[in-house]
């Protein structure tokens, strides 16, 4: 490290103002902040030190992904081996994922990365890490099988629509990974619905046995079939994203993110509770196929559990204020299983609900506020 450490300063000068390459400097910053923690200090007045600067949180909600993606390249393997009949064990299963999936991140990573980089010479500011944890996140929420250009077509306008247009990381009102699953949705429904997309391998016809089925639990309550069993939808043996499988892969991520103080279990938990309580009073009313399920079962169906844990508490997009994450998450539970239950159009109902959530947070929190306000005037009067 110590040799990597003398080339980077003995290359910094080109880079610094009044270097031959001091366009560049932006990209050169940013690698070097990757590879090393920036040596700056405050010089006066009252400043909070913490070791909880941005790139330390990116690295670790990354960490707290890696259960989830992990699975989710076995389960891309293991669905195939059901799909052919085929006897492929555990690590083959894994490799058979991991080169599926692989692709996908590099694409996301690789375009993202590429207008992040693009965006922050042109105006002269420093690259920051926020995309990370898009770029990982992009390609988990993504099927199997679509496409990489269309990863890629996702991804710029995720980061260009999503986040660059609004200033950048920090000032986006959307999840921007949400915007790349949104933006196949809705320009390319049949990527992303479906019973071929889940599978590798599944689109092509490659020697699928007869009878197999690659429908998510949410399409098996469209179509009025008996949903997997719970234990298969809590470990994750079922089709799906190739992220958003796996209930007890995300419980771990959860642990990670809270126990790290990064992830907020008060938008956790309000949107487990909302969910299950609009679950249960649509059970008593059991007007169609949805409404009859048990209220539970929406917790490990779809990408629920993903988004409650890795979308939902986003920083930036949700709500700041402490009541205000109850409120957030409540109705993010509530507005997921009221949009899968009344409109058989968007059976997955998380993705809209979050994005529709992020853009009432800041007015969420305004409330909050003024509400506080109002009640410390109260007793100043008093």
């Amino acid at each position: 490290m110590k040799i990597l450490r003398k080339l980077l300063d003995n290359m910094k000068p080109a880079f610094e103002k009044g270097g031959k390459l001091h366009i560049f400097h932006s990209t050169f910053d940013a690698f070097e902040t990757f590879l090393f923690v920036p040596n700056t200090t405050a010089k006066s007045g009252a400043h909070i030190r913490d070791v909880n600067d941005m790139k330390h949180v990116m690295i670790m909600v990354v960490v707290a992904l890696m259960p989830a993606l992990l699975f989710g390249m076995w389960n891309v393997g293991y669905q195939h081996n059901l799909a052919t009949a085929g006897a492929m064990n555990f690590m083959s299963m894994f490799w058979f994922g991991f080169l599926k999936v692989l692709p996908l991140i590099i694409v996301s990573y690789v375009v993202g990365l590429g207008i992040e980089f693009i965006a922050a010479q042109i105006r002269g500011h420093e690259v920051n890490e926020g995309f990370l944890v898009s770029g990982m996140l992009i390609p988990m929420i993504m099927p199997v099988d679509c496409p990489l250009w269309m990863v890629g077509l996702a991804t710029a306008f995720a980061v260009i629509v999503g986040k660059e247009v609004f200033g950048g990381t920090g000032m986006n009102v959307f999840n921007p990974a949400l915007l790349a699953r949104a933006f196949v949705f809705f320009a390319y429904p049949s990527q992303i619905s479906g019973d071929t997309v889940w599978i590798a391998g599944l689109s092509a016809k490659e020697g699928i046995v007869d009878g197999f089925s690659g429908a998510t639990p949410l399409a098996h309550v469209a179509a009025g079939q008996p949903l997997p069993s719970v234990a298969d939808m809590f470990f994750g043996f079922i089709p799906g994203s190739i992220g958003e499988t796996s209930t007890l892969a995300i419980l771990i991520g959860a642990v990670i993110l809270i126990y790290t103080g990064i992830g907020s279990w008060k938008v956790m938990l309000s949107c487990v509770l909302g969910a299950l309580g609009t679950g249960l009073l649509l059970n008593l009313v059991a007007a169609n196929d949805y409404m009859t399920i048990p209220a539970y079962t929406h917790l490990l169906m779809g990408g629920f559990a993903f988004g409650a844990v890795f979308m939902a508490t986003d920083p930036v997009t949700g709500a700041q204020t402490s009541t205000g994450k109850w409120i957030y998450g409540l109705l993010i539970g509530v507005l997921t299983v009221t949009i899968r239950v009344f409109n058989e159009g968007y059976p997955e109902g998380m993705m809209l609900a979050i994005l529709f959530m992020n853009a009432f947070a800041p007015l969420i929190d305004h409330y909050v506020v003024e509400a506080n306000i109002r009640r410390r005037l109260k007793r100043a009067k008093i």
